[in-house]
């Protein structure tokens, strides 16, 4: 028995010696390319700094390297020079010191502007409305004057606007319409920005909230908001995670927790390094385990809420209605560097319970690319649906997005539209409640006018694409023959501003209002203002009241 041992152990190293020693020779390999090539570096870029006919800005240069270098990796690693770390702090609490505004650079006054106010913040409660114009703080002058770009300009602004929480600043600023100049003691505080941007009930027995970031705490505003559905009589939910890019991944373990038992795994790390990987595992008994729950989801989910939205969706605890998510299936982790820098670095994949990853196939122009179902892989959730990889988190129950007028993302992203809104703000003093504010006819006739006079202007897609066409036709030599036809179709495509304002008349009267809404109501009120209006949402309502399709969906079996 010995002598078998000891062969056994013979073979055994006599197999394990040989890919030992391909592991010890790549190991060797990389190291040595590794020194290598920083070796090179280095040396070029002494030849560089002694020999290079113009001084070099060693900082641009170094720095546009290393944000090249991490550009080949993944749409996530980034890197955050010192003027930046600020910026991932806050992106991960959700924390910063400040008035509770936010800025927007404006070429015709050549200075910055505040648009959305936070609700009980420093500026709000100071008197400051959207579209004051930012003349100077604390006596220096705020003017833009070309000598940087833009971007730079409006984060220094910015910067003035931020400090230590407690101290006050002087904020002067010119009011439109009204055409004064004001002037504003502004004390900054500690600026947390809700994750829950709304709850509320929609019918007598449905909560609904929206939850737009995953942030320190972000579990436990769900708990309350839930609590407090609950106590109006809430007996089945709506989690609307449209347009959630995602967080810190504990937050969203721990917001699953609430609807799931203790001891189900929500979410695992593969990463290369030991620390890398981790079980994530709900550690509390749930809030709620039972209530019927639909969670909304688009292509602007992803992250920690694909993890929320995934873990539900396999334990069979939640119906995802909308479309299909992002496809972030990366783990990133905030690392520090020397000099007051940092790096938001990818370390690991993470996989749903049913053992799935839905990081998307590639990214393409900046893009996810899902993979089509005929090359994705099975998994089964836990009633033995089949879920798929390969991209996102695939709904249960598939809601096509509204399609929108060519127009409507000009108006949206306009200046007239602004100004208009700022003009409305500054000239009723209130205005009916978000859910029944609306338009009169005078109005949105005024409101028509004015994008007019004022110059709005927007590409129309179906002129874009007969200019296309009249180019395949004239190379076709045929541009002669087909000139009347594609005349005619020109004419006929062809429409005043003041014709599409009353085609598209309800999705833009939605575009102003809700604007003017947020104005007055801040973020919450053009939440109740959005919600009876949503197509998702009232679907959503619609399952929830029919309890047999509902348990249909979880069980996949085929519709009534």
């Amino acid at each position: 028995m010995k002598k078998l041992r000891a062969i056994s152990a013979i073979l055994l190293l006599t197999l394990t010696l040989p890919f030992t020693s391909v592991c010890i020779k790549a190991q060797t390999n990389h190291n040595f390319e590794l020194v290598k090539n920083l070796d090179i570096f280095t040396a070029l870029y002494r030849e560089l700094d002694r020999n290079y006919v113009d001084t070099l800005n060693s900082q641009k240069l170094i720095e546009n390297a290393l944000l090249y270098m991490l550009n080949q990796l993944d749409p996530y690693t980034e890197f955050y020079p010192e003027s930046n770390t600020e910026e991932l702090r806050q992106m991960t609490t959700g924390k910063y010191a400040g008035i509770g505004s936010t800025i927007m650079y404006r070429p015709k006054e050549k200075r910055c502007i505040l648009t959305t106010l936070h609700e009980n913040m420093p500026a709000a409660k100071a008197g400051l409305l959207p579209g004051d114009v930012i003349l100077s703080v604390d006596g220096e002058s705020l003017i833009y004057e070309g000598k940087q770009k833009q971007e730079e300009f409006s984060a220094y602004v910015s910067g003035k606007l931020r400090g230590e929480p407690g101290t006050t600043i002087e904020l002067k600023v010119k009011r439109p319409v009204a055409d004064k100049t004001l002037t504003f003691k502004v004390t900054r505080e500690n600026i947390v920005i809700p994750s829950v941007s709304l709850h509320t009930m929609v019918t007598d027995s449905i909560g609904y909230l929206h939850l737009n970031s995953f942030i320190e705490g972000t579990s436990e505003e769900v708990r309350r908001a839930l609590v407090d559905l609950k106590k109006q009589g809430a007996k089945a939910f709506i989690l609307n995670l449209c347009g959630n890019p995602g967080g810190v991944i504990e937050e969203a373990v721990k917001t699953t927790n609430l609807f799931l038992p203790r001891g189900k795994e929500v979410v695992r790390r593969k990463g290369k390094t030991k620390e890398s990987n981790y079980i994530y595992k709900t550690t509390d008994d749930p809030l709620d385990p039972s209530s019927p729950l639909v969670v909304l989801t688009d292509f602007g989910s992803a992250s920690a809420s694909e993890i929320t939205s995934g873990a539900l969706q396999d334990y069979d605890r939640a119906v995802i209605m909308g479309q299909r998510t992002y496809g972030k299936g990366l783990v990133q982790q905030s690392l520090d560097l020397p000099y007051n820098t940092a790096v938001k670095l990818t370390t690991a994949r993470y996989y749903l319970p049913s053992g799935r990853c839905v990081q998307a196939y590639e990214f393409k122009d900046g893009e996810p690319v899902h993979l089509p179902d005929s090359l994705t892989k099975e998994f089964r959730t836990a009633a033995g649906r089949i879920v798929r990889d390969g991209g996102g988190i695939t709904p249960d129950i598939a809601v096509k997005e509204d399609s929108v007028p060519a127009l409507i993302p000009y108006l949206v992203a306009s200046d007239q539209l602004t100004d208009y809104c700022v003009r409305y703000r500054n000239t009723h003093d209130k205005i009916a409640s978000p859910t029944e504010f609306h338009l009169t006819e005078e109005e949105y006739a005024d409101f028509t006018e004015f994008v007019k006079r004022e110059g709005f202007t927007y590409d129309r897609q179906s002129l874009k694409a007969l200019e296309v066409l009249r180019k395949i036709v004239q190379s076709d030599g045929l541009a002669n023959e087909a000139k009347a036809e594609l005349d005619a179709l020109e004419a006929k495509l062809k429409s005043s501003l003041e014709e599409d304002f009353k085609r598209y008349e309800p999705i833009i009267r939605f575009a102003v209002e809700s604007n003017i809404v947020e104005f007055y109501y801040y973020n919450r009120g053009r939440g109740l203002y959005n919600v009876p209006k949503d197509n998702m949402i009232k679907e959503a309502i619609k399952l929830l009241q029919n309890p047999d399709r509902f348990r249909r969906v979880l069980n996949g079996e085929p519709a009534a």
